[in-house]
This record gives structure tokens, C-alpha cells and sequence, in this order.
């Protein structure tokens, strides 16, 4: 939560408001009861007019749902004092949570949406073509050097569902690549691409560098809009505080890119 308190940019902070709030609305009201009858404790959840034992499976369904929206309801009340703390205006009226369809091409004529379908169908740390060091760990994955690690804990503070190193097709190549990072931007259902170049000083390194500049676009992305690219350079290392801004660009195009396409709400 620090880097959330710390770094989150104030259209990114809205759109958390914003969806938490449409969570809310959307989920129905769920009370729980709890009943001692003849010592034996016993808990159902009320909807509406009819009560349900949460034993039973449209019981634990609905303790299920009223979780969900106490969490929210939690989540709600951190990001909006954080706001209230923070920034001194009205939340800015385009940081609406909604459907985007951002497209990725994995071959002519073949579109795939970057939606929550995509991001689940990809598997987690996939690379396995080239040995990784064991110094940078974290969450059960190795990592491939320290600013990776740091940018996956990052996200994970942010609460920002990642995929490390997924295996992605894409138009024009035979073989899959993989990207550092694939996130997935809940409040939009819409998947980012983030890549990080650790020597960018380095000429075949700048070649490779150019190359996936090169591939993304063929596939239909669009950069600081569908991926996000961050550096180390000798003499300038990667500062991590500069990825919440970088994340903030993407999502606040993608917001304004989506004004009038499918709304969740």
C-alpha cells in the first residue's frame, strides 16, 4: 500500500474510486444472519425477502457476494481518503470505469481482444528458452534482474494483476515472444504490455530494442497506449518511481481513447 499512498497519479487513483463505487452499486444487498437454536450456531444470508443457509449453495453464493462488496466498500474508503489527502478537486469526470477492446493482431486478419479471457488464457512465467539467475526473487518467480523484481513488486502493491514473461503470438513472427510484463487493468478489462530494456547502451542490444518496437506496432499496439517501455542506462538506472507515470499515460489514453465504446456501468 506505500506505493499507493506514495506514487499513484491522481486519473489512475480516480478511475479506482470510480469502479469501486460502480462495484457497489451493481452487487446486490446481502445481509447475514446468525441463529442459536438449541446451541447449534447457525448462519444464513438474506436477500430480498428469502433467507438462505449458507451451507447451502446459493447460501455461500450470496456470503460470497456480500464479501465482495465489503471489500470494495474497503477499498473505497482507503482511495478516497487517499484522495482526500492528496488532491483537492473533483474527480475528473473522463476516469470512468468501462469496456475498452483494444486489439492484438496474432496473425493477418486476426484480431484477439486484450480482455480478461486474454490475460487468463496466458500462462505465467513461460520463458524458459534462456537460464535465469536465483538473486532476484519474489512471489515464487525469478526474476532476470533486480529492476524486474522491483517493478513486480511495483505492481503487486498496487494491486495490479501481472503475468511474467507470458508466451504471446503475434502477426508476423513464427514464433512466440515474451513480453516482461502483461498486466491486466481490471477497472477497463484491458491488457498492457510492459517491457523494460536493461542495457540500452548497448548496440545489439538497441537492435533487438528496435525490433520489438518494430513487432508490437506490426500487431496492431500502439505505444504508451497498449505498451509501456521502461530503461536502464548506464549512468541513468531505472528510478521504480517513475512506473506508477508511466502506467498513469497508459491507462488515462485508454480511458480517453474509449470515451463512447461499451460501458460498464
Amino acid at each position: 500500500m506505500k506505493l499507493i499512498v506514495n506514487n499513484i497519479p491522481p486519473e489512475y487513483l480516480a478511475l479506482r474510486i470510480n469502479y469501486c463505487k460502480q462495484q457497489i452499486r451493481q452487487l446486490p444487498d446481502v445481509r447475514m444472519h446468525t441463529y442459536n437454536i438449541h446451541g447449534v450456531e447457525t448462519k444464513t444470508a438474506v436477500f430480498g425477502k428469502h433467507r438462505y443457509a449458507v451451507s447451502t449453495p446459493r447460501g455461500r453464493e450470496l456470503a460470497c457476494v456480500m464479501e465482495q462488496k465489503e471489500y470494495y466498500r474497503r477499498q473505497l474508503n482507503i482511495y478516497e481518503s487517499i484522495w482526500a489527502n492528496t488532491y483537492k478537486y473533483e474527480l475528473p469526470s473522463e476516469c470512468t470505469p468501462r469496456k475498452v477492446q483494444r486489439l492484438l493482431y496474432v496473425a493477418p486478419g486476426q484480431p484477439v481482444i486484450m480482455d480478461k479471457h486474454f490475460f487468463d488464457s496466458l500462462k505465467n512465467d513461460a520463458n524458459k528458452r534462456y537460464p535465469k539467475p536465483k538473486d532476484y526473487h519474489f512471489g515464487g518467480i525469478d526474476y532476470r534482474s533486480a529492476a524486474e523484481r522491483d517493478i513486480a513488486v511495483c505492481y503487486t502493491e498496487m494491486g495490479i494483476p501481472f503475468k511474467y514473461e507470458p508466451e504471446v503470438y503475434i502477426n508476423g513472427l513464427a514464433e512466440p515472444i515474451f513480453p516482461d510484463f502483461v498486466l491486466y487493468i481490471t477497472e477497463l478489462d484491458n491488457c498492457k504490455i510492459h517491457e523494460h530494456f536493461g542495457v540500452k547502451s548497448v548496440a545489439a542490444y538497441l537492435k533487438t530494442t528496435k525490433f520489438k518496437y518494430c513487432d508490437y506496432a506490426n500487431a496492431g499496439l500502439v505505444p504508451e497506449l497498449d505498451t509501456i517501455y521502461t530503461y536502464d542506462v548506464n549512468g541513468f538506472p531505472f528510478d521504480i518511481r517513475t512506473l506508477p507515470f508511466k502506467l498513469n499515460t497508459s491507462v488515462y489514453l485508454t480511458m480517453l481513447s474509449s470515451q463512447g465504446t461499451e460501458s460498464s456501468s
